[in-house]
C-alpha cells in the first residue's frame, strides 16, 4: 500500500477484534478511490490526507467504529447515508462492515471528498469570534474611581480589554491584604494613565 504509515498498522493491531476489518477496510476504500492519499495520525487517531489537508478519519472504540469526511460540503453528498446527529463521524456508529454503505457508494464519496479537498472551497466555516463580555467593576474600584478623577478618566478611556486586566488582577487576589494593595496600585497607574501590562508593552 503506498503512501502508508506504519502508526495505522499499529493502531488498528491495538483495536478491538471486531473494529480490525472495519478499520482494514475503510483504508483500502480510500486508497482505491485516492491513490495519492497520505496517512498520518491526527488527535492520537488515523487520518487520511489529500493535497496536504484532511480528507477524511477514523477511529475504533470499544463497542463501535467511525468514519468521518472532513469538509463540510460532505454532508450534502452523503444524504440519507450521513449521520448528522453524530459527535464523531460522517456514518455514525460503525458496529460491523454490513453498516457501511455499498464500495461503490464509499468509492464515489472518497473521490468527491478529495475533489473537494482540492477546490478552493473552506473546509470548515472560521469560528466567529465574539468579544468577551465586559466584568463588572467592583464595588471597591468603583468607590476608589469616583474618589480619584485621574484615575476614573484614565479608566474610562481603556478598552475593555485593559479593564479587564485591572479588574481581574484585583478580583484573584486572595487575601484583603492583598486585593488592597493591588487596588492602591491600580489607582496609582491609573492616575499615571497606565495599563495593567504598561511594564512589558515596550519591551
Amino acid at each position: 500500500m503506498n503512501n502508508s504509515d506504519p502508526r495505522i498498522d499499529a493502531y488498528i493491531g491495538k483495536s478491538t477484534e471486531f473494529a480490525k476489518p472495519i478499520l482494514k477496510h475503510l483504508r483500502k476504500l480510500v486508497h482505491e478511490a485516492c491513490p495519492d492519499t497520505e496517512e498520518t495520525l491526527k488527535w492520537s487517531m488515523p487520518a487520511f490526507l489529500h493535497g496536504g489537508k484532511i480528507m477524511a478519519g477514523m477511529a475504533a472504540f470499544k463497542a463501535h467504529c467511525t468514519f468521518g469526511f472532513w469538509h463540510k460540503d460532505m454532508v450534502s453528498v452523503l444524504g440519507p447515508d450521513g449521520d448528522k446527529e453524530s459527535a464523531m463521524g460522517s456514518l455514525g456508529r460503525i458496529t460491523s462492515l454490513e453498516d457501511l454503505p455499498s464500495d461503490r457508494v464509499m468509492l464515489r464519496y472518497i473521490k468527491k471528498a478529495a475533489v473537494l479537498n482540492e477546490s478552493d472551497a473552506p473546509a470548515r466555516p472560521r469560528p466567529v469570534k465574539r468579544p468577551a463580555a465586559p466584568l463588572a467593576v467592583p464595588e471597591d474600584l468603583a468607590a476608589a474611581l469616583k474618589k480619584d478623577k485621574a484615575a476614573a478618566a484614565t479608566f474610562e478611556k481603556f478598552s475593555p480589554s485593559h479593564r479587564r486586566e485591572y479588574i481581574e488582577w484585583i478580583t484573584e487576589a486572595k487575601r484583603e491584604e492583598t486585593r488592597q494593595k493591588r487596588l492602591d496600585t491600580t489607582l496609582e497607574w491609573l492616575a499615571e494613565g497606565k495599563s495593567r501590562n504598561w511594564k512589558y508593552e515596550n519591551c
